[in-house]
């Protein structure tokens, strides 16, 4: 079986093999700026790209005969997504090895085959997101959901409040050992990206065929925006940007802050903040899409405050949650004016006032329990992203969620039944970094659950192979090594080990996030010297 991940929709392989020259040429009817620093464009060429209006917009044949490569795409996208499979099949570097004879006849099952990268609790950088849609880019993910605001940082720059970056972007402390621990480290923690970088990426991205939607967390996870503009809150108290990353925090006088604030949906200045925030969102994001958040508002401080419940009392409102689905509606109203999708997470879908445009907005079901309400929103006939925590919270450690259970991955366990999947735009691997601080540690969380992910992206599940797919993965390996990419062990991997497993879960709350890197190198040595031997 040839070593392709994901593995395509039609596969036929053939005797015999095409071998390359030494200097490939092609011939191109897409211009492909990626290629262009391993191969020539010749009009006399062994490899033939031509555009093909039949084929769907990622999708793609390809035809390896001994004399030479014949691919069809409808865009650059999809005869990029061929030479990746090339790529796959000769093992290593296409232009050294011999490329087996086949046929192969692809195109991705989801529409959207995406991963969320968190950068408000840790920021990774400009050098590292690049790597990250070079890393989706050769397993044809194609959007990155960016999480860049949240509690604990504000990443990106806005003009029309700069105090955002230069305050809401730096933080005094950082939360370590774990959800239950309450240590913490006194070093700073900062950085943000100018709207000259964010567009650099965009336009990155773009040429890799990868949509960025950026996540801007409103009403809740604002607490970065309110250190900034205490205004912005309903009582107005001057705080610090939060470095705790769960709610059960300690009652550190030292530490100024408190973790159950949400903006004030009471004050009309508020909304233009958020208009105004989003106004330069949109200009500066091509993507059709807009992620708003609005998960986990808590309604203590809206309860309490007088102008939130003038606006409950003004607009007939029934309760706190119907205040949020006002503010969710306004937020919406503002973006269809911009002619962007608004995305929320599942937790908006429990407002009974929650105005979606006919099901225009999409639900990103993510939550641990069972939604009904969002289930019934994608069985009525409403879009959804599925993120569900069991199998694409992908920064959980593998002893709580090992592979198999991205790989297995099936919506009807969510309420998604057969004949609503076509409401369903795809799936979505978390990268939620409370307890990602670098490049190791992150590299482990994603290697190899977004080879799985993507499987699950462009194929169905009666289509999946799992012990197939670890066959393949297996084949990845030395690559991954080869340069310098750190992924899970198989003993990690699969977590297998019940009694193991809860221990490494409990030390991953409780005192050590690390312990299943510390455990991955090991297992790492331990496999090189048998390799040695």
């Amino acid at each position: 079986m040839l070593q392709i991940i994901p593995y395509p929709k039609y596969v036929v392989e053939k005797d015999g093999v095409f071998t390359p020259e030494r200097y490939l040429k092609i011939k191109s009817d897409f211009d492909l700026p990626l290629l262009k620093d391993y191969f020539s464009f010749s009009d006399t060429a062994s490899i033939k790209v031509i555009k093909d209006d039949e084929m769907s917009k990622e999708g793609y044949k390809l035809s390896v005969s001994e004399n030479e490569i014949i691919i069809l795409a409808s865009t650059k996208t999809g005869a990029y997504y061929a030479f990746q499979t090339l790529k796959m099949i000769s093992e290593n570097d296409l232009g050294k090895r011999e490329i087996p004879c086949c046929e192969i006849e692809d195109e991705p099952y989801f529409s959207w085959r995406g991963i969320n990268v968190d950068e408000s609790r840790h920021f990774f950088g400009e050098e590292q997101i690049k790597k990250i849609i070079d890393y989706m880019f050769s397993i044809k993910l194609n959007v990155l959901h960016w999480h860049l605001t949240d509690d604990n940082g504000w990443r990106i720059e806005i003009k029309k409040y700069p105090l955002l970056t230069e305050i809401g972007s730096k933080r005094s402390y950082t939360h370590i050992g774990g959800w239950k621990s309450f240590k913490f480290e006194k070093k700073p923690h900062s950085g943000f990206y100018t709207q000259e970088q964010i567009k650099d990426i965009i336009a990155y991205a773009s040429e890799r065929g990868i949509e960025i939607v950026p996540e801007i967390d409103f009403p809740a996870h604002s607490i970065s925006a309110m250190a900034a503009y205490p205004w912005l809150s309903c009582f107005e108290e001057k705080q610090e940007v939060v470095g705790y990353f769960s709610w059960n925090y300690p009652k550190y006088k030292s530490l100024n802050f408190r973790a159950n604030k949400t903006l004030c949906l009471g004050k009309e200045e508020v909304y233009e903040f958020v208009f105004s925030v989003l106004d330069e969102v949109c200009s500066l994001f091509d993507s059709d899409y807009i992620h708003i958040g609005g998960d986990e508002a808590p309604h203590s401080e809206w309860k309490r405050c007088e102008k939130c419940q003038s606006v409950i009392k003004e607009n007939n409102l029934k309760d706190e949650t119907e205040l949020q689905g006002y503010f969710e509606n306004r937020v919406f109203a503002f973006l269809k004016e911009k002619e962007k999708t608004p995305i929320g997470w599942n937790e908006i879908a429990s407002a009974n006032n929650l105005d979606t445009n006919n099901k225009k907005a999409v639900i990103q079901y993510w939550t641990v329990k069972r939604d009904k309400n969002a289930e019934s929103y994608v069985n009525s006939g409403g879009s959804m992203i599925l993120s569900n925590h069991q199998s694409f919270y992908m920064d959980m450690p593998y002893a709580r969620y090992p592979l198999s259970n991205t790989y297995n991955y099936d919506p009807a366990d969510y309420g998604v039944n057969n004949e609503n999947l076509k409401n369903v735009l795809g799936v979505e691997g978390e990268f939620w970094s409370e307890w990602i601080r670098d490049k190791k540690k992150l590299e482990m969380q994603m290697f190899p659950r977004i080879y799985a992910l993507s499987e699950v992206g462009w194929l169905p599940k009666d289509k999946r192979d799992y012990e197939n797919f670890k066959t393949r993965w297996n084949s990845k390996k030395p690559l991954l090594e080869q340069q310098n990419i750190n992924f899970a062990e198989d003993e990690i991997a699969y977590a297998e080990n019940k009694r193991t497993s809860k221990k490494i879960v409990y030390k991953f709350t409780h005192g050590n996030p690390y312990l299943e890197v510390e455990l991955n190198d090991k297992y790492k040595a331990q496999r090189r010297n048998k390799n040695e031997i």
